[in-house]
C-alpha cells in the first residue's frame, strides 16, 4: 500500500520537471533524445518519465497539470524578447515569492551547472535564497562561486553554507563609495582586479532585478536613499542590475550614483555566457520588461501573475 502511493506521489519541483518532459513530447513534438539533451537527462531517463506521468494521471489527451499555461507563457516570453530560456512558474495565493523563486532557480542552475564550472551572483533575497538550497550540489560539483559587486555582507548568508573558503571569491570592497575617486582607487587595487577579472570568466551569472521603489533592497540596506531613488525616477529609472539603474528600454542611464560603484558594468555581465535572472512581483513587472527588452539577460525565471503582466504591455 505504500509503496503504491510512493510511487505515484511526487514533489512539486518533480511534477514540474515531468510536465515539462510531456509539453516538450506530446506538445512540441520533440525526440526522447533532443528532450534528454534540452534538459539534461538520458534518453531512458525522458522514456520512464513520460511512463510515470500516464500512470499518475498526469498525461491524458492533454497535459492536465497547472504548469501548462505557464509552458505557453515561457514560449511567448522567449518570442517576443529573444530570451534563450524562460521558466514560469505557476501563479500561488500562498507563500513567499521569493522563496518560490529561490526554489525554481535552484532547480533551473542544478540541471544547468557542470563539474568545476564558475557561477557568477548578484545579491538579494531571491538569489541568496537560490545559494543556500544550492549549498550540496555547488560543493559536490566543485562549483566555484564569484561576486558581481563589492558589498561582502550582502552575499554572506548565501555563500557561507558548506562552502570552503577556495570556492568562494568576493570582491574585497564596499558596493558604493561616497565619491567616484574612491571608487577608481578601489577598482584598481590588485584583490580587487583579481575577483572582477574572474567574474568575468564565468559561465553563468545569476542575478536579481531591482525595482525602483522604497522597499528596494538597495535602501534597505543603506547603499541609498529615498531621496536618491526619487532622483532616478526622475530621470528615468524603472529598475537596477547589480546597482546600476537603467531606463524602460533597458539602457543604463548616466548617473553619479553609477561611479561610486565597486563591480561590473554591463558590458562585462553581457560577456558572461549566461546570464539568469531570478524575480517577479507586480512592483518589478516594468523593471523585468526593459531588463529583458534591452537584452540585459539571457534567462529569465518568474512567475504566472508576472508573466502575464509583462506580456500583456506588448501586446499589439
Amino acid at each position: 500500500m505504500n509503496e503504491a502511493y510512493d510511487e505515484l506521489a511526487f514533489e512539486p519541483h518533480e511534477e514540474e520537471l515531468l510536465s515539462r518532459v510531456a509539453w516538450h513530447y506530446y506538445h512540441d513534438g520533440l525526440t526522447q533524445s533532443e528532450i534528454g539533451d534540452r534538459l539534461n537527462l538520458s534518453r531512458i531517463k525522458v522514456s520512464r518519465m513520460l511512463e510515470r506521468g500516464r500512470r499518475m494521471g498526469l498525461i491524458h489527451v492533454h497535459i492536465n497539470s497547472s504548469y501548462g499555461g505557464c509552458f505557453a507563457l515561457e514560449a511567448r516570453l522567449q518570442e517576443i524578447y529573444g530570451l534563450d530560456e524562460a521558466r514560469v512558474i505557476p501563479a500561488q495565493e500562498t507563500g513567499n515569492i521569493n522563496d518560490r523563486l529561490a526554489e525554481a532557480a535552484s532547480q533551473y542552475l542544478m540541471g544547468r551547472l557542470k563539474d568545476q564550472e564558475m557561477l557568477a551572483v548578484g545579491w538579494g533575497a531571491t538569489v541568496m535564497g537560490t545559494l543556500q538550497r544550492l549549498a550540496r550540489t555547488l560543493s559536490y560539483r566543485d562549483i566555484s562561486l564569484v561576486s558581481l559587486t563589492g558589498g561582502v555582507s550582502a552575499y554572506i548568508e548565501g555563500v557561507a553554507s558548506g562552502r570552503s573558503s577556495q570556492n568562494v571569491h568576493l570582491i574585497p570592497a564596499p558596493l558604493v563609495v561616497s565619491q567616484e575617486s574612491i571608487a577608481e582607487a578601489i577598482r584598481a587595487e590588485r584583490h580587487v582586479v583579481e575577483v572582477m577579472s574572474m567574474a568575468r570568466t564565468a559561465n553563468y551569472a545569476l542575478i536579481g532585478i531591482g525595482a525602483v521603489a522604497d522597499e528596494a533592497t538597495l535602501i534597505a540596506s543603506g547603499y541609498a536613499s529615498r531621496s536618491q531613488f526619487e532622483i532616478f525616477r526622475r530621470q528615468g529609472a524603472v529598475g537596477d542590475i547589480i546597482g546600476i539603474f537603467y531606463d524602460q528600454n533597458g539602457v543604463p542611464l548616466d548617473l553619479p550614483f553609477h561611479k561610486m560603484l565597486v563591480g561590473l558594468d554591463f558590458e562585462a555581465l553581457s560577456a558572461i555566457p549566461q546570464v539568469i535572472a531570478a524575480a517577479g512581483g507586480p512592483k518589478k513587472v516594468e523593471a523585468i520588461r526593459a531588463a529583458a527588452r534591452g537584452g540585459r539577460i539571457d534567462v529569465l525565471i518568474t512567475d504566472e501573475p508576472t508573466a502575464e503582466a509583462i506580456l500583456e504591455k506588448d501586446q499589439a
